[in-house]
């Protein structure tokens, strides 16, 4: 962000560094290894539903869908913490419309970004990890969230957004990283920074675009259509939505 976008906040009210380097940390490192590899694995949509539920709801062993789950959660509960702290009205003073910079309008989404992933997360956790688990007693079916995302308007719209939010938060929360920890300290290594972050950006998008793509492709199947009435049957389910 551009030095004549800062506002002046004072030393008792600004984030420690260490709280700093402690969200961004656990953002990065585990947070981020796992979206990365939770994108990949949804891939395998282009494989067939078999492929898909073998590398997306399948754990190898007991102990690992438990460990995997705190492994997520817990970090993700304590950068959630984090950012919001850094939302209250002495920490958040956009400034935009008198310094209309393009720091100034990354620092904005950022923000947006992370309330709209927080959003997404929360109901994406729910409606294909724990309510398949804990309602229905086993991993989402892939017959089950390939017919939503190909019938369902809303469901394909807001995994194409949450998609694209958390692509975002977390390539632009790269430069913050690096910031924290000194990687870049200068405004010109900001700048050699920002390719990484925007071809980071794109290969998460094309990777959790080309998973939605897959699963939409797959949910209009006659295949997948019969399958899914078959999973609505057994739970009881009448009617759609």
């Amino acid at each position: 962000m551009s030095t004549h976008a800062a506002t002046a906040v004072p030393n008792s009210q600004k984030t420690p560094l260490l709280q700093s380097r402690l969200g961004s940390f656990l953002a990065v490192v585990p947070l981020s290894i796992w979206v990365v590899n939770h994108l990949w694995d949804n891939l395998a949509a282009f494989y067939g539903g078999a492929a898909w539920q073998t590398a997306v709801t399948e754990y190898k062993h007991p102990y690992a869908q438990a460990f995997t789950f705190i492994l997520v959660m817990v970090p993700l509960l304590i950068h959630t913490v984090w950012g919001l702290l850094r939302l209250r009205p002495q920490s958040f003073r956009p400034n935009n419309l008198a310094y209309p910079y393009y720091g100034n309008l990354k620092y904005i989404v950022q923000r947006a970004a992370g309330l709209g992933v927080l959003g997404f997360l929360g109901a994406h956790i729910w409606l294909a990890f724990l309510q398949p688990r804990l309602v229905y007693g086993q991993g989402e079916p892939f017959a089950a969230i390939a017919y939503e995302m190909h019938w369902h308007a809303p469901t394909i719209i807001v995994y194409s957004l949450g998609v694209l939010g958390t692509a975002y938060h977390l390539a632009n929360g790269l430069q913050g990283f690096a910031m924290y920890w000194g990687l870049v300290a200068s405004e010109r290594s900001m700048r050699r920074f920002e390719p990484l972050s925007i071809g980071v950006f794109l290969v998460l998008l094309g990777m959790g675009w080309g998973a939605l793509f897959a699963l939409y492709k797959a949910g209009g199947t006659e295949e997948v259509i019969q399958e899914r009435a078959r999973i609505m049957q057994a739970r009881g389910v009448t009617t759609d939505h």
